[in-house]
């Protein structure tokens, strides 16, 4: 579903180059959780924008459902949905109106796109303040509107950039329960954080990444293996400990 190819972003800046990640090289498959696991800074979101469309990179190759991001990114935009814990939604529009938006915008039929939002209202539970405007909604309510909004047209990739950064206990299941129901069906995620227990609990496979480089990729099995070693805190500071 997804391939990163040997890639590498350079930021330009007044004192010279910046590199953001070198030479990335992974894959997610069909139905697959992918956990992108690493500290602030690492290189996480700089990869999930690449991934996105937002940005091109440097020099290397993603594509998505066999698309160049780059030079096919209309077609990409189509297959992926994206949830940040910096996406905002409109306050002045209902769920209702958000979801029907963005429909529009990914160009979802009329009659398609009312059966589909119809059925993210009542699995997120919404229907209680679904025509109400999203001005003064708790953080779990607008999460739950802005992972709706991700999934409205259908994606075949969803994902999730530190989906749970700042959440209560409930929210954050919630954005858990919502993970492992797209897994049942079939969906690829790719779940960036540097939460270790979500990353144990989720993911299928795990990728560490660290100061723009991928340390370690494989199972927790794998990664136990390997390291010798049962917890994710300790696998991750064993595979990055001796550069830090």
């Amino acid at each position: 579903m997804l391939q990163v190819q040997e890639v590498r972003k350079e930021f330009k800046t007044k004192t010279g180059p910046v590199v953001g990640v070198e030479r990335l090289t992974f894959d997610v498959r069909p139905g697959e959780v992918f956990g992108l696991l690493g500290p602030n800074g690492a290189g996480k979101t700089t990869t999930l924008r690449m991934i996105a469309t937002l940005m091109k990179p440097t020099s290397g190759r993603v594509s998505v459902g066999g698309y160049d991001t780059v030079s096919q990114s209309h077609e990409v935009r189509q297959l992926i949905g994206y949830l940040s814990n910096e996406t905002g939604i409109y306050e002045r529009f209902t769920p209702r109106e958000q979801l029907q938006f963005f429909a529009d915008v990914h160009g979802v039929p009329k009659a398609t796109a009312k059966r589909r939002i119809d059925e993210l209202i009542e699995r997120f539970e919404m229907g209680d303040f679904q025509n109400r405007q999203a001005n003064g909604f708790s953080t779990g309510m607008k999460q739950k509107v802005s992972i709706a909004r991700a999934l409205v047209h259908d994606p075949s990739l969803v994902i999730f950039d530190e989906p749970t950064a700042g959440l209560d206990v409930f929210a954050a299941r919630a954005v858990h329960r919502s993970i492992e129901s797209l897994r049942e069906e079939g969906k690829s995620v790719i779940l960036s954080t540097h939460i270790m227990h979500e990353v144990e609990k989720l993911c299928d496979r795990i990728g560490v990444i660290y100061k723009g480089r991928l340390y370690a990729l494989g199972t927790l099995e794998e990664l136990r293996e390997q390291t010798g070693l049962v917890h994710m805190d300790d696998i991750f500071f064993k595979i990055v400990g001796e550069e830090s």
